[in-house]
């Protein structure tokens, strides 16, 4: 069974601090500490973006309201389609009936349609 580490929040700012001061190259400080390469540059991304207690970087900042705001597009993008679809069934059923509506209120054709 494999032991799963942990490290200390404080640790791994001051190992990212000393990557971005330069005292100390990636593969040294990846030496000294026993991890990975790709740990270290994780931790860089996670400290960027403030997760260590510490002011997130502007490009960091602006990254996350990217992603942030492309979700929405995404989101409005499925639900636009899916009102699409609703309404093209919708205009379907009602001339498959015979009865457009062409005032486009559907609780007049919904009325007319009880009354058959």
């Amino acid at each position: 069974m494999r032991n799963v580490r942990s490290f200390s929040q404080e640790l791994k700012r001051q190992v990212v601090e000393e990557l971005l001061s330069g005292e100390s190259c990636p593969a040294q400080l990846c030496r000294r500490y026993n991890i990975s390469s790709s740990l270290l540059y994780h931790w860089k991304r996670q400290y960027a973006r403030g997760k260590f207690n510490n002011e997130p970087t502007a490009e960091a900042a602006l990254r996350d309201r990217v992603e942030k705001l492309e979700r929405l597009v995404g989101k409005l993008t499925l639900e636009n389609e899916f009102l699409k679809k609703g309404l093209q069934n919708s205009l379907t059923q009602t001339s498959r009936n015979g009865k457009l509506s062409t005032s486009g209120d559907s609780s007049s054709a919904a009325s007319s349609r009880g009354a058959d």
